[in-house]
Formats: structure tokens, sequence, C-alpha cells
């Protein structure tokens, strides 16, 4: 089969397409052939060794792909061969035209949902999940900022976001990324790359400032977003590249928070509410992952590229 593989840290350019061993599932694992991957900005930071978590060289890159399941491990009891499923977290790497994952990584993908909009779930839904629902805690009513609100995880925070009854605000930098949150119900898209654009945060709340904050970039947005917030408010810290300067007591008057963020130290029993409560969106259509582009895996590279762009809207997905 081949595979994407990655024998030295680096830019886009150390990704390369080979030919490599068929894979063997293990007691409780599942063998997939796989139908679309999802690319992530954590994918870049891996293949890059930013990240604090790396990968033994060789690997393979990706967490995030759906397809048919082909081949069960002796002690496998919940999947069966057939089975249409997505992919969240992976023992061998999703960049490839099979993967090995535990079974409790595979969920069933719904009949109505394409592999590709299955490829886009992983990490995109379960993180604005798990931001949203066990970090901050949000509750209905409350109001949300989405601090980069066009990219996948900000349109999964969406969707999740009004099916649970709060009221959002989302930034883009673009006019398509702006339109896009509007399609997705937003009560106001504000342009990030306006000048003064957050003064509108202030009429928008009553004066009161919103509740929770979920923060793509908070090497640029973190000391602003302290100042937007309500008394009890809460900052998720999604993405970040670099370091910047707060000032705490804007946390202080306010009892506010700054929660960081990382799905893969949540736990079997979260995923698991997580991805049962994503099931039942994407049955009844709350939850419509938005694909900005399809691309060949030979192309992992450029994909990489892709995915870091500012403007980019909705999930990249790689096809084997």
């Amino acid at each position: 089969m081949q595979a994407i593989r990655v024998h030295k840290f680096g830019g886009p350019e150390v990704m390369k397409l080979e030919q490599v061993q068929e894979l063997t599932p293990g007691k409780n694992q599942l063998k997939i052939t796989v139908k679309a991957i999802g690319v992530n900005p954590v994918d870049t930071y891996i293949r890059a060794g930013i990240y604090p978590l790396k990968p033994n060289l060789p690997y393979t890159p990706g967490k995030d792909a759906a397809g048919i399941i082909t081949e069960i491990g002796p002690e496998v009891s919940h999947r069966k061969v057939g089975d249409r499923v997505y992919i969240c977290g992976c023992v061998s790497g999703s960049y490839a035209e099979t993967l090995i994952c535990e079974e409790d990584q595979a969920y069933i993908l719904p009949e109505n949902i394409s592999f590709s909009a299955g490829a886009a779930l992983g990490v995109p839904y379960s993180t604005a999940a798990f931001a949203l629902n066990f970090r901050a805690h949000a509750l209905p009513g409350e109001t949300l900022l989405i601090h980069g609100a066009s990219g996948a995880v900000g349109v999964a925070a969406i969707q999740i976001a009004k099916a649970n009854g709060l009221r959002v605000i989302g930034t883009a930098g673009t006019e398509q990324g702006l339109q896009l949150i509007k399609d997705q119900g937003v009560i106001a898209a504000l342009n990030h790359n306006t000048a003064n654009y957050l003064d509108a945060i202030d009429e928008l709340t009553c004066g009161q400032g919103v509740d929770v904050i979920l923060e793509m970039l908070a090497n640029v947005n973190l000391d602003k977003d302290l100042k937007l917030l309500a008394k009890f408010g809460r900052v998720v810290v999604i993405g970040n590249r670099g370091r910047i300067e707060i000032d705490p007591r804007d946390t202080m008057g306010k009892n506010a928070s700054i929660l960081g963020t990382s799905l893969f130290s949540a736990d079997v029993k979260e995923l698991t509410q997580i991805h049962a409560a994503i099931k039942a969106g994407l049955i009844d259509g709350r939850y419509k992952p938005i694909i900005h582009s399809e691309m060949p895996l030979a192309d992992a590279a450029k994909a990489h590229d892709l995915v870091m762009l500012d403007g980019v809207n909705g999930k990249i997905v790689l096809i084997p």
C-alpha cells in the first residue's frame, strides 16, 4: 500500500509518498480501507517537530479519516467488517491507503454523511465539543465569541453551540469567511482584519461582555480576549503559535479563567459522550461539516501549506 512517510522533522517537503508494508490489526484493533483523510493544523506542528508529543521516526502523519472496516482483531466486539466509520485517533497514521486504529477510535458514520464529510469530523468536532462542554462548561443562553470561526474547528463550534442554545459571535478575515459564518447562523460576524472590530462586542452583549471565548490564535488575541469577558468569563485556548504578554489583573475583578485544551488529554468516557452527540447531530442535520477542498494524497505537502494560511474556510481533505 501507499502512505505518506516522514523520516525527519521539518517543512512540508519532508513528507514523501512511499510504498509500505501492509498492516495487520492487533487483538482490539481495526484495519480500515481509507476513503478520505482529514488534514489538521496539529498535523503540521507534529511534522515540524514543535509539538510537545513527538512520534518516533519514521512515521505516517494524521489522526482523522473515514473509510470501511476490512479486517478486525480477534477481541473486537462492537465493530464488524463492512462498517462505514470515521476515525478520531489512529495507531498507524491516517495519511495512507489503509490504517490501523483501536476499536474505540472508530465511530459509525451515518449513511447520510459522505466519506469526505466523515474525515472532517474527528479532531474538529471533538475539539469544539471538548472545549465548549468539558472545559468551558458553556450553558444555554450564554454568549460565545469564536475568535477564528471560519476554520474547521470554528464551524464545528458554531454548530454545536447553536444546538446547545448559546448566542454565537464569530470572527473571520475574508468576505468569504464572514459569509460562511453568517450562513451558519451567528448573531454577528466580525472582520478581525478591521481596526477596532471588537468595539461591537459591547453593544452585542449590552455592555456585559461575552461568557466564553474559543481562541484559535492566542498569541495574537489573548490579551484582547481578557478585556471582553463577562463576570466569570472563560477563554479556552485551542490554537497558539507563539508567546504573548497579558495583564493578569484583567482576570481578577471578573473572576475570569484561561483554560487550555488538548483533545489528546480527553479520556475514553468523555470521547464516547462527545461522539454519541456528534452522531445524533449528523443524523438529524444539526451538524454539517464544511469542506474547503479535496486533494490527492500525493499532495499532502501542498495541503499542509494550505491549512496554515489565513482565510482557508472549512476542512481540507486528502483522497488516497
